[in-house]
This record gives structure tokens, sequence and C-alpha cells, in this order.
């Protein structure tokens, strides 16, 4: 059952994508509402989620917070280290490195096959905590499309890049789900996969894309398409039941 929900999953990626294929035109738009969503995953679904999970505390502090800001360190010392490589070889200061790109959108290809692991797992819980499951993992894969082939696409890949790594991330899912027939994931150790995730992903969203979406159109609409993109987040969460 995991696994014919996990095709919903897959078919909602595909759209969040096409739809981020689709708007190229108005780009500050696009990458204005993907902060939001960004931003609404981390701080509504992710880190709440890591928190409840891995509950156990490192020297005061909760182990899912610690890896939530190791994530955002290593994201940006990663960013850093490809800048500097890239202006060894002459690459300006404002140019955007295409590994950054991809590697962040392999994490989110992770982060949708865990998905897929969450949804097999409820569904061995129970019918009910697998619908639940089901709800949210189907409709926040629309933001999870949207903004893998946006997160590509911003740091220069080519076209066929962003579509590739956006297949991968609606694959990823289904083969998540199947996985659960064979192995169960330990309840911490999901919880501290995505502390260290949604700290990665904060330091894309507050550091990257958003700067990115206000640098040449500093629009009210901008700002109202990131607000737009973190009370959908709500609202999914509020409709799965936290």
């Amino acid at each position: 059952m995991a696994v014919v929900v996990a095709l919903g999953a897959f078919l909602m990626t595909l759209f969040g994508g096409w739809v981020a294929q689709r708007v190229t035109d108005r780009r500050h738009l696009v990458l204005g509402l993907a902060g939001g969503l960004m931003l609404g995953v981390v701080g509504l679904d992710l880190l709440p989620e890591a928190l409840e999970a891995a509950g156990d505390e490192v020297f005061g502090v909760p182990e899912a917070l610690l890896l939530f800001v190791g994530g955002f360190l290593l994201a940006h010392v990663m960013e850093r280290l490809l800048a500097v490589r890239s202006a060894a070889h002459g690459v300006g200061p404002h140019d955007r490195v295409p590994q950054v790109g991809l590697t962040a959108a392999a994490a989110m290809v992770g982060h949708s096959l865990m998905d897929g692991i969450a949804l097999g797992a409820a569904f061995q819980v129970g019918g009910g905590m697998g619908a639940t499951v089901a709800l949210a993992v189907i409709t926040h894969d629309f933001a999870d499309g949207f903004n893998t082939y946006t997160i590509t696409s911003l740091y220069g890949n080519a076209r066929r890049k962003a579509v590739a790594m956006l297949v991968a991330d609606a694959v990823a899912p289904l083969v998540g789900a199947a996985s659960t027939l064979l192995f169960t994931l330990p309840e911490e150790l999901l919880g501290a996969y995505l502390g260290f995730f949604g700290g990665a992903l904060l330091y894309l969203a507050a550091a990257e894309i958003l700067p990115e979406a206000h640098h040449e159109h500093p629009a009210r609409s901008t700002l109202l398409c990131t607000v737009g993109g973190v009370a959908f987040i709500w609202l999914v969460v509020g409709l799965s039941g936290g």
C-alpha cells in the first residue's frame, strides 16, 4: 500500500517541478515562493519532528538542534570552499557555482528518499498513521519538486540537469517506500537526519534564495510569495495533524 501511495508523491513532485519551469518569466516570484516553502518546511515540519524523534540532550542542548546548527554550518562551509575554488579558476564572486546547486538538489533527493521510508514505516504501524503521513508527504512533495528544480537552475546548471534532478527527486519516495519491506529505520536516527537536513535547507533559503529573489526585484509581490509559501506549509502541517 505504501508504494502505491508513494506514486502520488512521485506525480506531485513532477508537478511542482513543472510549475517551477513554467514561471521562469517571473523568476523573482519563483524564488520568493521557493524560499517561503523551504522556510516553512524547516520551521514547521522538519524541526518539530526532529525534536520529537531525537529527544536526547548533548551537554544541555537537544541532539536535533545541535545537528540543525551543524547542517547550517556545513552548508555554509561547503559553499565557501566551492566559491574559493571557483575564484581560483577565474569565476567572479557574484557568479553561481553549479556544484552547490547539484549538491543541494542531491540533498533534496535524499530527503525525498527518507519521506518514502517514513511513509512505509507509518503503514507498518497502521492504516490511520499511514494515511496521515501520506497526506503530509504527497502535499509537501509539491514543494520538494518546486525547490529541487529551482535550486538546480539557480546555480547555473543546464535545464537537462535540473530535469534529471527533478526526476530523481520524484523517484526517491517510491524507492524509499519499497525499501521498508526490507528494514525499519530507528526513530532516533530519523530525527537526527531531519535536524541536520533542516539546518542545511535553512541556510540555502536564508542566505541564497531569498536574497537572490529580492536582488533585482525587491517587490512587495515577492515578499507576499514568501509569506504564501510559509502559509502553505502551515496548512499542510495542520491538515496532516502535525
